[in-house]
């Protein structure tokens, strides 16, 4: 399988988008977001973004997903910020479903993944 999981998380720890493409209970997705929040939070600035942690690892192409969706994002928000994914999660879902399928990335431009967005924003 690709993409396991997403997680979006603040430097306070607070996950602000959890999407899983593999069954986990919700107990164990408890536990694996702590595991990786206080592994992630105590790293120092000198250490490389490569986290491995049980079987799962971000490889360089997982970095420039997590470049792509921000961008994405920034296109669609104007400089994303935290109160951005907040308040708009269901978007950011969107964006993320858009992209993401069965854990595989189907979609890479920006403006095919957020078409269907405006499209819905206008007719609101």
């Amino acid at each position: 399988m690709g993409i396991r999981f997403i997680l979006l998380v603040n430097k306070q720890g607070q996950t602000r988008l959890a999407q899983y493409f593999e069954y986990l209970t919700l107990e164990q997705r408890r536990i694996l977001e702590g595991e990786i929040v206080r592994k992630c939070l105590t790293r120092t600035d000198q250490q490389c973004s490569f986290v491995e942690h049980r079987n799962y690892k971000n490889e360089l192409a997982i970095l420039e997903f997590i470049h792509l969706l921000v961008e994405t994002m920034d296109r669609h928000f104007g400089n994303v910020c935290e109160l951005d994914i907040m308040f708009h999660l269901e978007k950011v879902h969107f964006m993320l479903e858009e992209m993401v399928m069965n854990g595989y990335i189907v979609e890479t431009s920006k403006s095919n993944v957020l078409a269907p967005i405006q499209l819905m924003e206008k007719t609101a």
